[in-house]
């Protein structure tokens, strides 16, 4: 057992760590990872969404540009790709929400008029900017499979009450504001309905057009990454060989018995399964973060999950378009060749481009794309 040392116990601030002052000036490095108090941030916990943002990236490269090519090698290989990546829809977003809920812990225990400003206006605020975007790119890439407004009407319904790609946002505004009004409130009281609406969407039994199935999901796991922050520091800083064995087999097996018994949508098996992919996430970010070479760039990632999540779809969208028509005309031997990198190659050129974009919207002070304009810094927590 290696012991952890007391200065990595999560802090609330910032796990997407765009930190933009009034003069959209952003400090990068180890200095830009430090809260306010001076504690350093977990390594395992921003090891963990970096992972999870790779993962968003490489989902929708697959299902929305890869799985769009005419492939023609004779084998398989897109179908296990697409395969791959349906294996980790328990884990991504789940994970991502419950270290969003971690680090979350503080904030919410905040007056209303801080948790209102820096939390729920800021991420109304970047949502709207952001769909605003995002519709006026998508629709230079109407090839693209996404849900995207084509009408004012559509738009208006995207900003209100079913959001669009990017309601990890929206959903982060509306989970402080529950968390925030329901901080009196005995935690079983709160967690066991957030339980019961997951379960529900997950057996398809509330209508859950666009993304408003993610929305209700997810509540539960901001809400236990809150509540549990505790626990799940105790079972990350206990993290062991033996342990991570016997949670990645529990995940794999419960994912087989899934697919075999055909049980997506069974009441309550999706998010037990969750459940089980998180503690899973937990302890492999854990284990991983004892390996710097492996830890550290994810960490670094972890840190600047905003741009990357607000940039990366635009990129691959103009790039799809790009790319589609190119890559399905090559003869047989020449996609042989990339068919199985293409999903790696493509995900780290969006990743890298979607950073690229930042630091120039940076350089032309257009920071307040990322962070709410005011005299004061506001924090793109997450």
């Amino acid at each position: 057992m290696i012991p952890q040392p007391t200065t990595s116990r999560p802090v609330e601030p910032a796990p997407d760590a765009t930190r933009v002052r009034s003069r959209h000036r952003q400090r990068t490095g180890p200095a830009s990872t430090l809260a306010a108090s001076g504690s350093q941030r977990a390594q395992w916990a921003d090891a963990a969404k970096g992972v999870c943002i790779v993962l968003v990236v490489l989902w929708h490269v697959v299902v929305k540009d890869y799985l769009q090519i005419d492939w023609h090698v004779g084998v398989p290989v897109p179908g296990l790709w697409g395969t791959l990546g349906e294996q980790f829809l328990p884990l991504r977003m789940p994970l991502f929400f419950t270290i969003s809920g971690v680090f979350a812990a503080n904030a919410a225990q905040r007056p209303w008029r801080v948790v209102a400003r820096s939390r729920i206006a800021g991420f109304l605020y970047l949502y709207a900017v952001w769909l605003l975007i995002h519709t006026a790119v998508l629709a230079a890439a109407p090839e693209l499979p996404t849900d995207r407004a084509t009408s004012a009407l559509g738009l208006l319904e995207q900003l209100t009450v079913t959001p669009s790609n990017l309601w990890y946002l929206y959903a982060l505004a509306l989970y402080f504001t529950i968390a925030k009004a329901t901080r009196r409130v005995p935690r079983a009281l709160v967690l066991v309905p957030a339980a019961a609406l997951s379960a529900v969407a997950a057996a398809g039994l509330l209508d859950t057009p666009g993304n408003r199935a993610g929305l209700y999901q997810n509540l539960v796991f901001f809400l236990a990454g809150r509540y549990l922050r505790s626990q799940l520091e105790r079972w990350a800083a206990t993290a062991s060989r033996r342990r991570l064995v016997l949670t990645s087999g529990g995940y794999v097996l419960a994912l087989a018995a899934m697919a075999v018994t055909g049980a997506q949508q069974w009441f309550g098996v999706w998010p037990a399964v969750s459940v089980l992919a998180v503690i899973f996430g937990i302890t492999a970010a854990a284990r991983l973060s004892r390996r710097s070479a492996l830890s550290e760039p994810l960490a670094r990632l972890g840190r600047i999950t905003l741009p990357i999540y607000v940039i990366h779809m635009p990129v691959l969208a103009l790039l799809h378009r790009l790319l589609l028509v190119p890559v399905s005309g090559l003869d047989r031997s020449a996609q042989g060749l990339i068919v199985l990198a293409y999903p790696i190659l493509l995900t780290g050129l969006v990743i890298g481009l979607s950073l690229a974009v930042h630091r120039g919207l940076l350089g032309v002070r257009a920071g307040w794309l990322f962070a709410l304009p005011g005299p004061r810094r506001v924090e793109a927590a997450g």
